[in-house]
């Protein structure tokens, strides 16, 4: 059977993309405008439906680019209205958003917008102990358009705008760097998304040369760090990444980094009972926290099946961030959303491909 071969997708491209791919066919940069309003402002479906497109470009663009939304797989509502979203990507696999509700707790701070949970890879080659994410090993990188078509396919399935974005689910966005900087770019300019770098926030498991390479990206973004051990014999037993970029390496990274963006850094936190919930764990993180200036965001585990841990009590949890309150440390503890519908990075995907049968490749 003749296979027709898969058009590449108009959303992976910017401005300076498109005025590039005009000018070689001999149109103007002001064409590349025009596609670009009619991709993010106008929200097209089809090329046909840019009146303002010269009928012969209409169909060169037809044949050039498809026009093709992420398919919603599965949509689960959580009682307090955090939404999961499940998506099928164009080779048959699985990926996950989370949309957060507003007026809640998140990122250390609280937010009166909509905030996006954002994948960057398919699984996660980087085997936290505690994540569902690589439970099924690591697939492959995300492209450009399938980051940004999260955003836009999460949107229009809800009909509200997104205005908070987090790279913080699936998959480790550092990792994934060329793809992902370009997706921000899209993502933030005024004829792409726009949506304001300080709304956007990258989480890493800590690839110290990423982070410093992420600084030198001419945009105000945050960042946050699954940090989940405030000690390198900690943060080993449940991050393996640790072993190549141990704390010391991962802070002078974090030093960088606050030097050349001037804002303050989010120290994530998972709280996993008898692993690192010691107050003497509070004690050094509230120590490293201060040496950085850093925010702390306290999270209790998501139980995720399969995986033998378990939250501590909650008794345990206030414990925990006493210690880091009376040391002058700026620091939440988040009641998670979404602990009903399998929110946790991955979980959803997990169930549903192994409902499916499908099988991670390694690639």
């Amino acid at each position: 059977m003749v296979t027709t071969p898969r058009l590449p997708s108009a959303f992976g491209l910017t401005l300076d993309d498109w005025i590039e791919w005009a000018e070689a066919r001999g149109q103007s940069r002001f064409r590349a405008k025009q596609i670009v309003e009619w991709l993010y402002q106008k929200r097209a479906k089809s090329w046909d439906e840019m009146s303002n497109l010269p009928q012969t470009l209409r169909e060169e663009l037809k044949s050039a680019f498809s026009l093709d939304r992420l398919p919603v797989v599965r949509l689960t509502g959580s009682k307090d209205t955090t939404r999961k979203f499940l998506f099928r990507l164009h080779d048959g696999r699985l990926v996950e958003t989370v949309k957060i509700p507003a007026n809640v707790h998140f990122d250390g701070g609280q937010s009166d917008r909509i905030t996006l949970c954002v994948s960057s890879q398919v699984g996660c080659a980087y085997d936290c102990k505690f994540c569902a994410s690589g439970l099924a090993g690591f697939t492959r990188n995300l492209e450009v358009e399938e980051i940004v078509g999260q955003v836009m396919a999460a949107e229009e399935e809800s009909g509200e705008s997104v205005r908070n974005l987090v790279f913080m689910g699936m998959g480790e966005p550092l990792a994934n760097f060329t793809r992902l900087t370009k997706a921000i770019t899209i993502l933030n300019a005024p004829w792409g998304l726009n949506i304001g770098a300080r709304h956007m926030t990258v989480s890493t498991s800590g690839l110290a040369p990423q982070i410093e390479k992420l600084a030198e990206l001419p945009i105000q973004i945050r960042l946050a760090i699954s940090l989940h051990g405030a000690s390198d014999e900690v943060r080993e037993q449940i991050m393996p990444v640790n072993k190549k970029y141990p704390i010391a390496r991962l802070f002078e990274a974090l030093e960088v980094w606050r030097e050349k963006k001037k804002q303050k850094i989010t120290l994530e936190y998972i709280l996993i009972e008898g692993v690192n919930d010691f107050l003497a764990q509070a004690s050094l993180l509230a120590k490293r926290a201060k040496g950085l200036d850093a925010k702390v965001n306290l999270i209790p585990y998501n139980t995720v099946e399969g995986l033998p841990w378990s939250r501590p009590t909650e008794a345990q949890q206030e414990a925990f961030l006493q210690v880091l309150t009376r040391a002058g440390v700026v620091a939440t503890l988040r009641r998670e959303k979404g602990h009903d519908i399998s929110a946790a990075c991955g979980q959803l995907r997990l169930q549903q491909e192994t409902a499916e049968g499908i099988v991670a490749v390694d690639r």
